[in-house]
């Protein structure tokens, strides 16, 4: 066949063109797109190639047949279908996902830490609480118990982002208005231009106070006794997060989801919880008239009090990062995500906590984190949970072979274990101290596991259950998702995405890909960029565009 493509035509050879990620793996990454009968050579060994292989996406180093393993990551990622030549590229039909067995070795995880001399002596200026902890930011949340109060919530934002300075969809409305406007006097309304964006900080009325949130959901009643309980413990975590300063909690009274149950939950997360909380149930109150009037003033008075807090410098341990990935792309796992793994590993070290979460995509990544566990106690949780939640979507049919998106596919995300092993990357390589159930605080230093699923937003929403101030999202689709209390910091795997998505794109980490920087560099970047966004210095994209996505999970078959 090499013969026949070499008659053919001119065979054009090209260097720097792919990435080989570890010394055991059979297949290749293209950097750009290579097309058929070009040459590249992996270790003296010339390599045609006999389909045209898109950028991101996966070729074989050699011949292969049905029932071989593909390795990738130095681990077992899938299985060969049919007969494969060298140069021909993976796709969905000759591979199928497979992933090595996992168990407890009782290995003894010898960790080195990076240089972290940088930024031994840094600081980031945060909002101290009185249990200790440090916000990077001070929100006043809104909380419904159940979805019959979202209208209100709508009201009451509608009125305290106007007036207070918050409001980040005003220009749209302009916009509108001036295409009214022009329409009425018989002009072209493509003359009409959208004023830009202006950054949250410009007309806000309580200068120490970040942001008002609203944690609209779609529970609290109609479902299982089970999934009420899940959502009191949610929204208690959020209403004890380091960056919220105080909570309006809205109810209407017969709903399965009762205060109390609430309170309860509040009190067992947080037994010394002081924040001032006002609580209104509709169903006690005169007319609906009042409960709106009296829950914008009585947040007024609270918004005066928190507004007394001052942004205070304090170390970078005091930091909490989230690290997630959303529209994913076969860069993820060589350019944004061992780039944030780096940022991971810096932070570990200066003794602050880092979330990885996301189940589903840990699929293939099993063995090095339970070997990285550093008791037996965290290895057999996070097996347990693992194995529970896998024979759980099994039970419905699908199962975490069945994760990837069909966008996943197109950018080269050919099975869950090759999606799965470049997302792992996001933790680093630091031992994980910690395996945390959905909503668990996380109170250790150091790397913890948190089980959530992939979606992007149920997963998030749980980070920041977990504790997580900051969010690190890596994307190589684009994505607009962010989260109400913790601040998310949007990184492109590749420019070609920043330049087109500059709007909801913080940090592009393309230079990876065209050789420009090295993950080290990046990721220092990064940490630096995150002390920004947690002094108050950088509102985020997310953060400017109002991107305050929540979506509880009801520990159901999620991907």
């Amino acid at each position: 066949m090499e013969n026949d493509l070499q008659s053919a035509g001119t065979v054009e050879k090209l260097q720097h063109t792919f990435l080989r990620i570890h010394p055991s793996d059979n297949v290749l990454v293209a950097l750009k797109d290579l097309a058929i009968r070009t040459v590249v050579t992996d270790n003296g060994d010339d390599i045609i190639i006999h389909d045209p292989v898109p950028a991101k996406h996966k070729f074989f180093i050699k011949d292969m047949e049905a029932g071989d393993d593909v390795i990738m990551y130095g681990v077992l990622v899938g299985e060969i279908q049919f007969q494969v030549m060298k140069g021909q590229v993976m796709t969905t039909a000759n591979t199928k996902h497979a992933a090595g067995k996992y168990t407890y070795r009782d290995t003894h995880y010898e960790w080195t830490a990076p240089d972290i001399t940088k930024f031994v002596n840094k600081t980031f200026n945060g909002f101290k609480r009185n249990d200790g902890r440090v916000g990077t930011a001070n929100y006043w949340l809104f909380i419904p118990t159940v979805f019959c109060e979202n209208r209100n919530l709508d009201v009451i934002k509608e009125a305290m982002w106007n007036e207070l300075g918050y409001a980040v969809t005003d220009r749209y409305k302009q916009f509108t208005r001036q295409m009214f406007k022009a329409y009425q006097a018989g002009e072209d309304i493509d003359n009409i231009n959208l004023n830009p964006i202006q950054s949250p900080n410009t007309e806000r009325f309580f200068k120490n106070v970040d942001g008002i949130k609203f944690l609209n959901h779609a529970g609290g009643c109609g479902g299982t006794r089970q999934d009420s309980a899940t959502l009191s413990a949610l929204l208690a975590s959020y209403a004890d997060h380091p960056n919220v300063g105080g909570v309006t909690l809205l109810s209407l009274g017969c709903q399965h989801l009762q205060v109390k149950n609430f309170l309860a939950d509040l009190k067992q997360r947080n037994p010394a919880f002081e924040k001032p909380i006002y609580i209104f149930e509709q169903q006690k109150i005169q007319s609906e008239e009042h409960l709106i009037s009296e829950a914008i003033r009585q947040t007024f008075k609270g918004l005066i009090e928190i507004n007394k807090l001052e942004r205070e410098p304090v170390p970078l341990s005091h930091l909490c990062m989230g690290v997630k990935c959303g529209g994913s792309d076969g860069f993820s796992g060589i350019s944004a995500n061992p780039a944030i793994g780096h940022t991971s590993d810096l932070l570990v070290a200066l003794g602050g906590k880092v979330l990885l979460a996301e189940f589903p995509e840990l699929c293939g990544a099993e063995q090095d984190l339970i070997d990285r566990c550093v008791n037996k106690e965290a290895a057999a949780k996070f097996i347990n949970l693992m194995e529970t939640y896998d024979q759980q979507a099994r039970n419905v049919g699908s199962g975490f072979h069945m994760n990837p998106s069909p966008g996943n596919i197109k950018d080269g995300l050919i099975t869950d274990a090759i999606k799965s092993t470049g997302a792992a990357r996001k933790g680093g390589t630091s031992p994980v101290v910690s395996v945390l159930d959905y909503t668990e605080p996380a109170t250790e230093p150091g790397l913890s596991l948190v089980c959530t699923p992939g979606n992007d937003v149920e997963a998030t929403t749980g980070k920041a259950a977990s504790g997580a101030t900051l969010i690190l999202f890596t994307t190589g689709l684009g994505t607009p998702t962010g989260n109400p209390v913790a601040p998310t910091i949007k990184l492109s795997t590749n420019s070609v995405l920043a330049k087109r998505m500059s709007d909801i794109i913080d940090i592009d980490t393309g230079p990876i890909i065209s050789g420009e920087k090295t993950i080290q560099q990046m990721g220092e970047e990064i940490l630096e960029f995150c002390i920004k966004v947690a002094s108050g210095e950088i509102i985020t994209k997310a953060g400017q565009l109002a991107q305050d996505d929540f979506i509880p999970w009801k520990r159901g078959v999620s991907l």
